[in-house]
């Protein structure tokens, strides 16, 4: 039994984002017919295996007519010529979802603009951040490795566009932009910016967030801790053995060990590098302090947990058995004997008007999950603690994410406000929560608990390493992750020791939670009962690495290269006129070197050199883009170059993105009277709902009274027995 058994999707032509969208479609048991699909590569054959294809005109054209999800890659005036735009399609199917993908959009002054996996990073903004903090500006920013906008545009298109075939009626479209999926992984940057104007620096500031999550060295490699309570810093001085200089003053609080950051490191690194990293972490982890060894991607494909979780897929690859990853969850169906309930659709102006989901989630991937699906119609109630409630609620955080959702305060250590929680249950669609391993079932809320009362719940629990297997009860969080999957180790420059960089992994998974919610909501549609939704951060990460994975068992493992690639040249980041202006260029097609050496004068007489030529020389034909690429603005020897045809981007900050005329053009931002906040990363035809974050419990006694029909003595009652707060 599979998620999406009977739905049918055609990914039309070789865009690699298509071909990803497709794969999560795929793994979660869809029918995906490809037309045209590239083959080239070990990555695309992965991408594609298991696809029927469609050979001809006639077999394209009958797939094109049963789809209930369409989608192609490409820029609007290529998607025009080729008849694939959405006019084209629309003639073959009048009522299935269109999904089109592009770098910038299908509209906007830069829709038609060249563009590569570097120059998308550099445009969005995200190469200022995903490493983290450097001492050194001359430190160029870089791309991660593996295709990650190929990534996480096609699973942005996954997630809107199951959403859009949720829509009442059909013929639902979608523009994805590539370049504003990128930039919305850095929501908290973008809503700061919008809100008060300021945008992060990249230069370090004292200890660069080293106290709440730091890279030790040791013996083999790195370790990455991450105690940055202060029940958890007690802790793990006492795994240290308790060193004298853990009662120095300097390091006795948060703000202290802030303070005197490069100190307590070195002294912290004087100790871990006597040990194994796996030694340090399993310590760690024994003393309930989060913590993972950086590994390879190899080191992966033998894990014991993924191996317990039945991750890998075999695929042959020219004679060669590799292992491939799967969905990165599991599923258990609610009973399917019992009368099955009456197929049932969303109904109202948006894909999920009418559904109700209980939020149990907090911090940053659970509530972007909710969020999605508060801007696509649903009714989302937020659970939180009494007190401080999410920690987002301490930056711009909440702002952004708690967008047009309902709060309520439950103490769920008092038995009347668990009763109160499992009675919201019985009233939702759909339950998230990313609470550590049994926390919910301790609580009587968990899966079993509730989906008895309503068989047609839809039960999502997002954790770190999912809820079964032998690490499923290590303490986690999504920057931890990255290290322990090898994406942290990777992305550097080769002179220089592993960050742990931005927190990539939770809004990634912000993505992908709501597409496995939309596709358990069109099974429901089409007579299905409920599901347990097992989701492992893990297996996601390692999910979108699929192409150091495969090239790892290939014999060809991935180094840490900065943004060198063998498949193009040049293919680097060039400093501009500013304190930290940089211009990235990208040149995979040989017409885009022509161009480029019309461009930059000193380039000219290696005009017909080839790739491979190119590459030998890539040293001179650095220092030439970079002469002449220093004394210029980065916006103007960017534009001077995308104007010519060769891909090229300047380094965004967030407060260039909000001025950014394309963005504004496209409506990404929402106009609050206290600034902008980002939209989606999608635009759609039937838009998205807004409105503002909730105060804590602010909603409270209307969610008990209009979903429950509590009268206000009852709700009083249970507030003054502590349940409410």
């Amino acid at each position: 039994m599979t998620l999406l058994a009977g739905f049918r999707m055609v990914q039309l032509g070789p865009g690699r984002a298509a071909a990803v969208c497709g794969r999560l479609l795929a793994d979660a048991g869809a029918i995906v017919t490809t037309v045209d699909a590239a083959l080239s590569t070990p990555l695309e054959i992965y991408l594609n295996a298991g696809k029927p294809t469609a050979d001809d005109e006639a077999a394209a054209n009958s797939a094109i007519t049963a789809a209930d999800l369409i989608v192609c890659e490409g820029a609007p005036g290529d998607l025009r010529d080729q008849g694939r735009d959405t006019d084209s399609l629309r003639d073959t199917n009048k009522t299935a979802a269109i999904v089109l993908i592009s770098n910038f959009g299908q509209a906007g002054p830069r829709a038609g603009d060249p563009a590569a996996d570097l120059t998308l990073f550099y445009a969005s903004g995200m190469a200022r951040l995903l490493t983290g903090q450097v001492t050194d500006l001359a430190e160029p920013p870089m791309h991660p490795v593996g295709e990650q906008s190929a990534f996480l545009g096609g699973v942005a298109a996954a997630c809107a566009g199951m959403h859009a075939v949720l829509f009442p009626g059909g013929d639902a479209t979608v523009d994805i932009s590539i370049q504003e999926v990128l930039a919305t992984l850095a929501i908290t940057e973008l809503a700061r910016a919008g809100l008060t104007g300021n945008s992060w620096s990249r230069k370090r500031v004292r200890d660069g967030n080293g106290a709440t999550v730091t890279i030790l060295p040791a013996k083999d490699g790195y370790t990455a801790i991450s105690p940055r309570e202060d029940r958890q810093w007690a802790a793990w001085l006492e795994a240290m053995g308790n060193p004298d200089w853990g009662g120095d003053p300097r390091f006795a609080t948060k703000p202290d060990r802030v303070e005197n950051w490069d100190a307590l490191h070195a002294h912290m690194s004087e100790w871990s590098r006597r040990h194994d990293k796996q030694w340090i972490a399993d310590t760690a982890q024994a003393a309930h302090v989060p913590s993972f060894p950086l590994r390879e991607p190899a080191e992966q494909l033998d894990s014991p947990q993924l191996a317990h979780r039945d991750f890998y897929a075999p695929l042959d690859l020219g004679g060669q058995t590799v292992k491939t990853p799967s969905a990165p969850f599991k599923l258990a169906y609610c009973d399917e004997a019992a009368t099955p309930p009456e197929p049932s659709s969303p109904s109202g102006p948006l894909p999920l008007s009418g559904i109700r989901v209980l939020d149990f989630s907090w911090v940053i991937a659970g509530p972007t999950a909710t969020r999605h699906l508060a801007a696509m119609g649903a009714e989302v109630i937020k659970v939180e603690a009494p007190g401080r409630g999410d920690p987002g609620r301490t930056s711009e955080l909440h702002t952004v994410l708690g967008q047009a959702k309902k709060g309520i305060v439950l103490n769920l250590k008092n038995p009347d406000a668990v009763e109160i929680a499992t009675a919201l249950a019985a009233q939702s669609d759909v339950l998230i929560e990313n609470f550590a391993t049994g926390v919910m079932e301790r609580l009587g809320l968990g899966a079993t608990d509730l989906q008895a009362a309503n068989p047609d719940l839809v039960y999502l629990s997002a954790s770190g390493l999912g809820r079964t297997g032998p690490e499923s009860g290590a303490v986690a969080y999504g920057t931890l992750l990255q290290c322990y999957a090898g994406f942290a180790g990777l992305n550097r420059h080769p002179e220089n020791p592993p960050r742990i960089g931005f927190a990539w992994l939770d809004p990634m998974c912000g993505l992908m939670l709501p597409f496995v919610v939309a596709a358990a909501l069109w099974r429901k549609s089409n007579g299905g009962r409920g599901v347990r939704i097992d989701f492992s951060m893990i297996e996601a990460m390692l999910w979108t690495m699929a192409q150091p994975l495969l090239a790892t068992q290939l014999g060809a493992p991935p180094q840490s290269a900065g943004n060198f690639t063998p498949q193009a040249a040049p293919h680097n980041a060039y400093r501009c006129a500013g304190e930290d202006d940089w211009i990235a260029v990208a040149v995979i097609q040989e017409k885009e070197w022509q161009n480029l050496c019309a461009v930059v004068p000193a380039l000219s007489s290696m005009a017909d050199y080839g790739l491979q030529v190119r590459l030998a020389a890539r040293d001179a034909i650095d220092d030439a883009l970079a002469e002449w690429a220093r004394p210029l603005p980065a916006q103007k020897a960017a534009a001077a170059l995308t104007e010519a045809g060769v891909p090229a981007a300047a380094l965004a900050t967030s407060r260039d993105l909000i001025d950014d005329p394309h963005l504004n053009d496209r409506d990404f931002w929402d106009t609050y009277e206290t600034g902008v906040l980002p939209g989606l990363p999608w635009q759609t035809s039937f838009g998205r709902k807004t409105g503002l974050a909730p105060a804590l419990g602010a909603d409270t006694d209307d969610v008990l009274r209009d979903v429950l029909g509590l009268p206000d003595d009852r709700i009083a009652d249970l507030r003054r027995a502590g349940a409410l707060g």
